[in-house]
């Protein structure tokens, strides 16, 4: 069922024993999944985006990992499906969120001005309470509301757009900071993305990735970052692995990347060190 469900519903799938495995691998993950935050199995894992012409460091990602008995350290997509299925993403997502806030205010207070980017999932952003549990953390981690960016994928945000404008300018009222994911992936519409509150839009890797030899993929990121200046939105390129890539995105006006070229996910022992190193060394390679 689920196999049938992954590849896009209204279809039917054969037994095989590798079905058997999968559903067995999923069925552990979603029975563990439950006790996983009470036993404090989750941790986050911090990545930098720094701005590409002055190379120093503007804002930290925070990426979520879960510490598996069995299975070992799991990376996002393995269980972000089925916590949204099982509705055990909004406590996840609220953990992450305050854990990720209580760092960056530990690293201010250390003496880096950071602003820290929280992802936040379709099903945690439609909460009723969500507005509510952002103001409630702000409140008790004393972060500063525009030192806070949430992050939501293109094409979650286009679900619903009207509720997602109201959600948006409530949250720009707060002061928040938003961007949209993933984007060039989603479909947006361009009369809605004018109304929408936001600060940031994250080219997607898959775009960048190819950015030096394809053709397609050139003029999709070199539109994105045209209009992301005209629309006086800032702009974030997601999966720089080159110098090269780094370069055609500086030549284009591009105003900040993210990606294992500037540095991959730390745990937040290494993130702090490599903070304490780049007050002497450059970001940029």
């Amino acid at each position: 069922m689920y196999r049938a469900k992954d590849l896009g519903k209204n279809n039917y799938q054969f037994y095989s024993a590798d079905l058997s495995t999968a559903a067995f691998e999923r069925l552990t993950l979603e029975t563990s999944l439950r006790r996983a935050l009470e036993r404090g199995e989750f941790v986050l894992h911090y990545q930098p985006q720094v701005d590409i012409n002055s190379g120093q460091i503007i804002g930290i990602e925070a990426l979520l990992r879960w510490q598996h008995p069995d299975f070992g350290l799991l990376a996002p997509t393995q269980f972000i499906a089925i916590a949204e299925e099982t509705g055990a993403i909004v406590p996840i997502g609220e953990w992450v969120a305050r854990s990720a806030m209580l760092q960056t205010m530990r690293w201010r207070k250390a003496g880096f001005p950071l602003r820290i980017a929280v992802n936040v999932s379709s099903r945690q952003f439609n909460e009723p309470s969500f507005l509510e549990s952002i103001a409630f953390l702000l409140e008790e981690t004393g972060l500063p509301a525009d030192a806070l960016e949430l992050e939501i994928t293109e094409s979650v945000i286009m679900k619903n757009a009207d509720v997602t404008i109201e959600r948006l300018h409530a949250l720009h009222a707060m002061g928040v900071r938003f961007a949209i994911d993933d984007f060039g992936t989603g479909y947006s519409s361009l009369s809605y993305l004018r109304r929408f509150a936001i600060h940031t839009l994250k080219v997607d890797k898959s775009f960048v990735r190819d950015i030096v030899e394809d053709g397609d993929d050139v003029e999709i990121v070199k539109t994105i970052i045209m209009m992301a200046r005209g629309l006086r939105l800032s702009v974030v390129a997601e999966g720089v692995e080159t110098r090269e890539q780094l370069m055609f995105l500086k030549s284009h006006g591009c105003h900040s990347a993210q990606g294992h070229l500037i540095c991959r996910p730390l745990s937040v022992e290494r993130m702090t060190e490599r903070l304490h190193q780049a007050r002497t060394l450059p970001w940029l390679p």
